[in-house]
């Protein structure tokens, strides 16, 4: 390891990662290019677009804007990280039931966006899911679709807790 680089440990998707990072690069060039999680998208690179969007630590982050030094100590998910082996994750289930995904360029930013709220709220208002996907960029769905997918979500979730 040169003065240039940094050695970092965290977790991404439930796995223990080491690695010796270039002291510059970001969150989203260590998670694409030198763990090849290519879920993570890459659009405008300056925090606009939220086709980047990780969950660190709970939250909703635009890894084109974090340091890969940051993820240090860190619990991460990428999108990756959402279905099991038994299937899809109930959030992706339902953006491909509701026609949420399009050219799907920006539906992993958005799935995160998603996430996060709904690990932080158990029943998100539709101005709190609004809210929570307001830094996602998307071109073709023009977000009813997404909004009513992340509710369908909800509800169904919801639901089965009531059985």
């Amino acid at each position: 390891m040169d003065k240039e680089s940094v050695r970092i440990e965290f977790t991404v998707n439930n796995k223990e990662v080491a690695l010796d990072i270039p002291a510059d690069a970001t969150a989203l060039h260590v998670l694409r290019e030198m763990l090849s999680l290519t879920g993570t998208k890459e659009g405008c690179g300056i925090g606009e677009c939220g086709a980047c969007t990780i969950v660190v630590d709970g939250k909703a982050v635009n890894s084109c804007l974090m340091l890969g030094a940051q993820l240090d100590g860190r619990m991460v998910t990428t999108v990756e990280g959402l279905a099991t082996e038994s299937g899809l994750h109930p959030l992706q289930e339902k953006f491909m039931e509701g026609h949420a995904v399009q050219c799907g360029f920006c539906t992993p930013g958005l799935l995160m966006s998603s996430h996060a709220l709904l690990e932080e709220k158990e029943n998100p208002t539709r101005a709190e899911i609004e809210k929570a996907i307001a830094g996602n960029i998307c071109r073709c769905t023009g977000y009813q679709q997404v909004i009513t997918s992340i509710e369908t979500a909800v509800s169904e979730r919801l639901d089965g807790e009531n059985r």
